[in-house]
């Protein structure tokens, strides 16, 4: 008797599980270097922020392993709820009593005695709504664009104008860039992309706060504001400096002694500089860079469009993410505040970031190749 062809999922790809897993040992270790001063001076408990951090990466763990579990395309049918919650929780952190403001900027609301930051829940909600979208209405040969545009435009200016609002310029910027590449998914005409550029560009410069062009001086000129709105970066620079290609040695930070602000969250990427030198940085680098580019590979073997859609959405948005934040820290962009992905301390954070990860593993299941492979190893079973 021939046993009848049935479809069975491929194990969850290894590379990224393994890539994952290895940035997260390296997270919670720099995070454990870099808060132990901060955590004792504030807590007495130099063990503070990475045992937090320990604590919502099981959260994420959890959250990761349902996405893991259920289809991915169970999600779409969510879509546009992401996003209709992602806007509430917005409205709600800028326009009302229930925003927890830090450092003049109003982004976290706490929710059952649970504080969370909503910008990061909308860089899921919105590429899932992208995907949804795209796939639903696609755009052929430059043709049919009336319907997702109209949608998907509203939408993302709403989003984006009340992440700016809080402000969290980092945000927005990583919300902006993710939405263009995946309209580059489509046949969309690029003289669309090419008028974005002056039609969003040129107002955004009047929208500017006085911080923000304090910070764009800051850039050009770091040293000639070292002692105030400059400090920040110059620290980093220092810590760079002082780290030299294999760094002063893990835990023996200057830096963490009260110099440099932030030195476990947006900053820590000049913590690994300073500790474990030019290498430390580069094989930093290089997790990413081999974590992305292997996510993207296997995105590309999604049997359907929303698959390859959602899971490109997913890696453009990390990648742009870790982009921006090395940018800022070593200078290369205007300091803005924004994480660096599995590395740096936050809950919110990192519990998007592996709910991300696990539909990307999800996605990683269905791919074309293996699918085919287990399909046509069924078929040489035979019993007699």
């Amino acid at each position: 008797m021939i046993q009848t062809a049935k479809r069975q999922l491929a194990p969850i790809d290894f590379p990224i599980l393994f890539l994952t897993l290895a940035l997260l040992a390296f997270g919670l270790i720099m995070v454990l270097s870099a808060g132990a001063v901060r955590g004792f001076n504030a807590t007495q408990n130099s063990y503070f922020y990475v045992f937090q951090q320990m604590k919502w990466m099981l959260v994420g763990f959890l959250f990761a392993f349902i996405a893991i579990k259920v289809p991915y395309v169970f999600w779409r049918r969510f879509a546009g709820f992401g996003v209709l919650l992602s806007l509430g929780l917005l409205i709600a952190v800028i326009f009302t009593d229930k925003g927890i403001a830090t450092q003049g900027s109003a982004r976290w609301i706490k929710i059952a005695g649970i504080t969370v930051q909503p910008s990061e829940i909308i860089k899921l909600a919105l590429v899932l709504f992208y995907a949804h979208i795209l796939d639903r209405f696609p755009v052929k040969q430059g043709k049919d664009w009336r319907i997702p545009l109209g949608i998907l435009i509203p939408v993302s200016i709403l989003i984006l104008g009340l992440v700016y609002k809080q402000p969290d310029l980092g945000t927005a910027m990583v919300l902006a860039l993710t939405s263009a590449v995946m309209l580059l998914q489509t046949e969309l005409s690029s003289i669309w992309f090419v008028a974005a550029v002056p039609t969003l560009g040129i107002p955004l410069f009047y929208f500017i706060h006085g911080y923000q062009w304090q910070r764009i001086m800051v850039w050009l000129d770091p040293w000639k504001y070292a002692k105030d709105i400059g400090y920040q970066i110059t620290n980093a620079e220092i810590a760079f400096g002082s780290g030299g290609l294999f760094g002063v040695g893990l835990g023996r930070s200057l830096q963490k002694y009260g110099f440099l602000p932030e030195n476990h969250t947006d900053m820590i990427f000049a913590m690994v500089g300073e500790e474990l030198g030019l290498a430390g940085t580069l094989f930093l680098v290089f997790l990413f860079i081999a974590l992305y580019a292997r996510a993207y590979y296997v995105v590309q073997e999604c049997p359907d469009r929303f698959g390859r859609l959602l899971g490109f959405g997913l890696t453009s948005t990390l990648a742009i993410q870790t982009t921006i934040n090395l940018a800022v820290v070593t200078g290369v962009l205007p300091v803005t505040g924004i994480t660096l992905p599995l590395i740096s301390y936050g809950g919110s954070s990192l519990v998007i970031t592996l709910t991300e990860l696990g539909l990307l593993l999800n996605i990683s299941r269905y791919r074309k190749k293996v699918a085919k492979s287990n399909i046509e190893t069924n078929h040489s079973k035979v019993t007699v």
